[in-house]
């Protein structure tokens, strides 16, 4: 049987989702956040945090992630740990199942986030947050006067090697092609970059090291030769994908998959907004994300205030 009518839902329980559950509940929207089986966003699987601003110290992405829901929780948010599995945003009020319940409500915050793409080798698991990374914005002051390697060949991939040659000794981009998808202007930055080099035609096989990346095996896709390469880090750099499957149908998607928005935060749908890196393919960053939170909130509010629904 379907619920009452919320205010508010929030799907996504990442930065953006938890920033607009602080900004929604502090104006007594009462929302609820469907926050996934699996709460928190990427930063839930990133170590230490040095650039969300107010910690000096750095704090870690999953204790960050337990205080922003902390925060929510005090000003009064509801939170549901499962996945939506449809919306129907045809209807008044939207309908959202998640399983074979039915939540009913008057505005749709869509903040589930973008995740990266892994190379999906048991070896990179191991060693996530231990030197291996998908963000070298986040990461990249970690690894100052060592060998790194970047994986990967298009545009992401180069503008992470170039901002590593900031910290490290030396990026090795490695691509599994013998020349890069990359624009040309890109292209022309890195070869002009003295600390980049590249191996092509090469995957990697496994990520090793002790209890911290030492190194990478790298396999010729066409002579089978494998090779070891002395790094103390790997950045992945082989894309990201918005978590919008369920939306298919139901929201406009560019060609990537990421929401379109049509004025703020809002959508092609009256009453339905989104958030961070769903929509967000340049900056993807925690802050970014946050700052989506609070802009998404205030837009659901005004809405709110301007359209009466039953």
């Amino acid at each position: 049987m379907p619920e009452d009518v919320r205010n508010l839902v929030i799907i996504g329980s990442g930065p953006a989702g938890l920033t607009a559950a602080i900004y929604a509940s502090r104006s007594l929207l009462k929302p609820l956040v469907v926050a996934g089986r699996t709460p928190g966003g990427q930063l839930m699987i990133t170590s230490e945090v040095e650039n969300f601003p107010g910690f000096p110290e750095g704090i870690m992405g999953p204790d960050l992630m337990v205080k922003m829901r902390e925060q929510a929780e005090k000003f009064g948010t509801d939170f549901l740990d499962d996945d939506i599995t449809s919306v129907d945003f045809g209807k008044r009020p939207f309908e959202l199942r998640v399983g074979d319940r039915t939540l009913l409500a008057k505005t749709v915050i869509v903040a589930t986030g973008a995740s990266a793409l892994w190379l999906g080798i048991e070896s990179e698991k191991r060693f996530m947050g231990k030197g291996v990374s998908g963000c070298a914005t986040c990461d990249g002051a970690f690894f100052r006067n060592v060998p790194l390697a970047v994986i990967g060949g298009g545009d992401s991939a180069l503008e992470e090697a170039l901002f590593l040659t900031r910290f490290a000794s030396s990026v090795t981009v490695v691509h599994r092609r013998d020349e890069l998808r990359a624009s040309k202007i890109m292209i022309k930055k890195a070869n002009e970059n003295g600390k980049i080099s590249f191996i092509w035609d090469s995957v990697v096989k496994e990520i090793v090291g002790d209890k911290t990346v030492s190194g990478v095996v790298l396999a010729n896709v066409k002579t089978g030769a494998e090779t070891k390469l002395d790094v103390k880090g790997v950045f992945v750099a082989i894309g990201h994908k918005p978590n919008t499957e369920v939306f298919a149908g139901q929201l406009p998607l560019d060609e990537k998959g990421y929401i379109r928005l049509k004025r703020g935060s809002s959508t092609e749908i009256e009453g339905v907004f989104a958030s961070g890196d769903v929509h967000d393919h340049r900056y993807r960053q925690a802050v970014t994300a946050a700052g989506w939170g609070c802009v998404s909130a205030l837009d659901a509010q005004k809405y709110l205030e301007e359209h009466t629904t039953g």
